[in-house]
């Protein structure tokens, strides 16, 4: 049997990555809590590897409420004190204050607009961008639409979602189809 075509950022010695790859990156994410936990992992893998993140998730799913954002939303200093002395997360004070502040910023944009997932599809017209690379080389790691897109969290009061963070979430959530061509997710997603 062959082994089948994966990204080639897809190290195939850590099944982490692998399943991560196989079953997640990529596939369209219409569910609230699921966009917020991406939006919370994604800024906290900010200058970090991404492999820390994953490694960290069930502890990061622990510590942040199963990433309930109403929950999450009502963090106290008590809270985010015991966060920092968590182990199993990412302990940066910036980051974690920062995803209080963006469940907060998350509620104000589900008032208007009903969901996030709503807000966040129009972007892509409610629907994923489908790109054509043939290399990891050829993947970019901003556009001018995460452009637009962390502009407007940024004006709405979020923290650390910069272009590059907003790239990959956009990445993560199926809002762009980034598998290059010959990896075999590429159609499936």
């Amino acid at each position: 049997m062959t082994e089948k075509q994966r990204c080639g950022w897809v190290p195939l010695n850590k099944p982490i990555y692998v399943k991560y790859h196989d079953e997640e990156w990529g596939v369209p994410v219409h569910d609230d809590i699921k966009m917020f936990e991406f939006l919370v992992l994604e800024s906290f893998q900010a200058g970090l590897s991404w492999e820390i993140v994953l490694n960290k998730r069930e502890n990061f799913r622990s510590g942040f409420a199963e990433f309930d954002f109403n929950q999450v939303a009502n963090f106290g200093e008590d809270k985010v004190q015991e966060l920092l002395q968590d182990k199993g997360i990412v302990r940066n004070q910036l980051k974690i204050r920062a995803a209080v502040n963006n469940a907060q910023r998350y509620l104000e944009i589900i008032e208007e607009f009903g969901s996030f997932c709503k807000y966040f599809w129009n972007f892509t017209h409610g629907k994923p961008i489908v790109n054509h690379f043939k290399t990891l080389a050829d993947i970019p790691a901003s556009t001018p639409l995460s452009d637009t897109m962390s502009k407007d969290l940024k004006q709405r009061g979020f923290k650390f979602l910069g272009t590059t963070v907003m790239y990959a979430h956009m990445q993560a959530v199926g809002m762009v189809n980034d598998h290059v061509e010959e990896c075999f997710r590429y159609t499936e997603v």
